[in-house]
């Protein structure tokens, strides 16, 4: 097939961020389909104009030049998608397919694709990896009886127009199925684990221990990922300053950046904490994310309390089970059911912090548990999350949608 591939926060591993769409399109190629992959150059030079291609593993990516950044405020946000889906579906109606994919967030990513696929009179499959605009309105981000109105009507004309949907968690696709779209044509494929690109020799983690002396060589708990308004991060530095009175051998790494991450940073420097025992390196490329992670004992995945992020698929998860690492999470959910199930890690209290300390520090004391749970990330991995298995069930989606509009 050729296919057109949309995605606005498009990355290639050199960068920070999620690699979903790199990883599956470069899959799509090798297999013999032809990809060309529409996103936003959002680290474009000022001034830059129109459109560039290059070619990142076999697939032809065509960046336009729209900033973007988790700091933006809503309406720069709002001119951003909006700049981006007119640009986006003037190019995608331009290069001839037989099939459209387009991922959201933003929802707005629908407007190109759906544009594109009546254009050319071929499919259109359509990915969600948030519940939108389900999320922003619990998070007060669209409010407002007209502006949640009209979120809806685009949410619902996103499904409508779509040959099939593809969900990243269970809930996601029960929140589709709510909207009337048919449950038979959504399909639950999750992030991925990256397991080739984790596969680090322990050397690897060992070295980077040796060049950041500040890591000590107690427990480490590392998280890596946006610092936005939603992560809540800070609570890993009120974590780390309840820790830190009880075993201040317990090192904390917080990898990344965005919106919170001044304020992060002056809370771990109001406890105390900051360069002691809770450190802030700053953003890595994703190729440098697995030996970081072979370096630490635990890895994390953290949100705010609100209960319609409990159907997150988060990338930081995944790479957590790809690395062979326990996991400490700090809500409920898909993702608390299966470190449940499984035994590969903790679910720690989002309020209560002492509990949550004195649960960490009863995994981390525990060496038989560490290797358990170790050891059942990694089974996961391989055997229920490999990037392999859930990029072919992803290609079985698009293929049918594709058979069923030649027929």
């Amino acid at each position: 097939m050729k296919i057109i591939y949309i995605h606005q926060y498009f990355h290639t591993p050199d960068v920070p961020g999620s690699i979903r769409s790199y990883e599956m399109a470069r899959r799509f190629v090798e297999w013999g389909h032809e990809v060309d992959l529409i996103t936003a150059d959002r680290l474009a030079p000022a001034g830059s104009r129109g459109w560039r291609v290059s070619v990142e593993a076999g697939i032809r990516v065509h960046w336009l030049p729209v900033p973007y950044s988790n700091t933006m405020s809503a309406p720069e946000r709002v001119r951003a998608f909006s700049t981006f889906a007119y640009g986006a579906a003037q190019k995608a109606a331009s290069i001839k397919a037989d099939l459209v994919f387009a991922t959201s967030t933003p929802l707005t990513i629908a407007l190109p694709a759906v544009w594109a696929a009546k254009r050319q009179g071929i499919p259109m499959v359509f990915e969600i990896r948030d519940l939108w605009p389900e999320l922003p309105i619990a998070m007060g981000v669209i409010k407002g009886r007209p502006a949640i109105a009209a979120a809806e009507r685009l949410e619902r004309f996103a499904y409508r127009n779509a040959a099939h949907v593809v969900a990243l968690s269970p809930g996601m696709k029960d929140g589709v199925v709510r909207t009337g779209y048919p449950a038979e044509r959504v399909h639950v494929v999750p992030n991925s684990s990256d397991v080739a690109l984790f596969d680090v020799p322990a050397s690897a983690g060992r070295a980077y221990r040796a060049e950041n002396a500040w890591l000590g060589e107690g427990p480490l708990v590392v998280y890596i990922g946006t610092l936005g308004q939603i992560n809540g991060v800070s609570y890993l530095a009120e974590l780390a300053s309840r820790v830190r009175a009880e075993a201040p051998e317990v090192r904390f790494a917080v990898i990344g950046g965005g919106f919170e991450e001044a304020k992060i940073r002056a809370r771990a420097q109001e406890l105390g904490v900051l360069g002691e025992t809770f450190f802030m390196p700053g953003k890595v490329p994703k190729n440098q994310v697995p030996v970081i992670l072979s370096a630490a004992t635990m890895a994390s995945s953290l949100f705010i309390d609100v209960r319609e992020m409990w159907d997150n698929s988060a990338n930081k998860f995944f790479d957590g089970l790809a690395a062979g690492r326990p996991l400490m999470i700090n809500y409920g959910g898909w993702q608390a059911d299966i470190l449940r199930e499984s035994g590969a890690g903790i679910v720690l209290d989002p309020h209560d912090l002492d509990a949550a300390k004195d649960a960490l520090l009863g995994a981390l004391r525990d060496e038989a548990w560490l290797a358990s749970a170790a050891g059942a990330a990694r089974k996961l991995a391989h055997e229920r999350f490999s990037r392999d298995i859930l990029a072919k069930k992803l290609m079985g989606v698009l293929e049918q949608a594709y058979t069923e509009s030649r027929r």
